[in-house]
């Protein structure tokens, strides 16, 4: 179960944090992702990690200002987002699966386990 929260109205240039914690017992092979949803838009890939926390990689829109990172005592996944753009405006959803392997961390199919959503709005 994923329980993902930090979502809100900010401006351009601003930064938000989401975080999503996993329940459970993760283990460090566990993938985890974030994806997003913009209005009218497919759900497309952001960000994604083992929580072992060694294989990071992103989306190429997001790339040098979004960061994932994973906290394993408080099992929670974090995305750090710097410098917010109207374009990021979507509803942001955390997903979490045991059997992914490395070359399909970025496959929306890839993930069993979603959280519900939370709404990032950037205002210009």
């Amino acid at each position: 179960q994923l329980q993902a929260s930090g979502g809100g109205l900010v401006q351009a240039g601003d930064s938000l944090r989401l975080s999503c914690v996993v329940s459970g017992r993760p283990s460090g092979r566990l993938a985890v992702a974030w994806f997003r949803q913009a209005p009218g838009k497919g759900r497309e890939f952001v960000a994604a990690n083992r929580f072992s926390g060694n294989y990071a990689t992103y989306a190429e829109s997001v790339k040098g200002r979004f960061t994932i990172s994973i906290d394993n005592a408080k099992k929670t996944v974090y995305l750090q987002m710097n410098n917010l753009r109207p374009e990021d405006t979507a509803v942001y959803y955390c997903a979490a699966s045991a059997s992914v392997i490395l070359s399909n961390l970025r496959s929306r199919t890839a993930y069993s386990n979603w959280g519900q959503g939370t709404l990032v709005t950037v205002s210009s």
